[in-house]
């Protein structure tokens, strides 16, 4: 696969975290959900014209998530996204948060996300061009 993983850096501010500093759990799925939405626009798909061109939207179906050790109030992360598998209507991402300042890896989740029909939310295919440059 060629062009199926991305990096996105992260500051995490006060409004991230719980009343400790210390990130609230929560906000490491918006932190993912991120990362993937920049993959695809890295690719060459915004979200909003997959909606309005081709009718499809992605989903979470499931994930798995590990949280490792706790990123707090000014940190500087780095999301590491990679495509793990893809199906003909679905993709299961690997995502990493790391700590820029130790390397450290915060935080693991494994995504599976169905392409579903906007309007009626049931699983369709994948768009070709999509699938084309996700595989290479």
């Amino acid at each position: 696969m060629v062009n199926n993983n991305a990096n996105l850096s992260i500051r995490v501010y006060y409004e991230d975290t719980d009343s400790g500093g210390v990130v609230y759990y929560a906000n490491y799925l918006k932190f993912i959900e991120r990362a993937r939405s920049e993959l695809l626009r890295n690719l060459g798909f915004e979200q909003d014209k997959l909606i309005s061109e081709q009718n499809i939207i992605f989903a979470v179906k499931s994930l798995s998530a590990d949280y490792l050790s706790p990123a707090r109030f000014n940190d500087l992360l780095r999301v590491q996204t990679e495509v793990e598998k893809s199906r003909p209507a679905s993709l299961v991402f690997s995502q990493k948060i790391m700590s820029d300042k130790q390397n450290k890896v915060l935080f693991e989740a494994q995504v599976t996300v169905a392409c579903l029909n906007a309007d009626s939310f049931k699983p369709c295919a994948i768009p070709s061009a999509i699938l084309e440059k996700i595989n290479g």
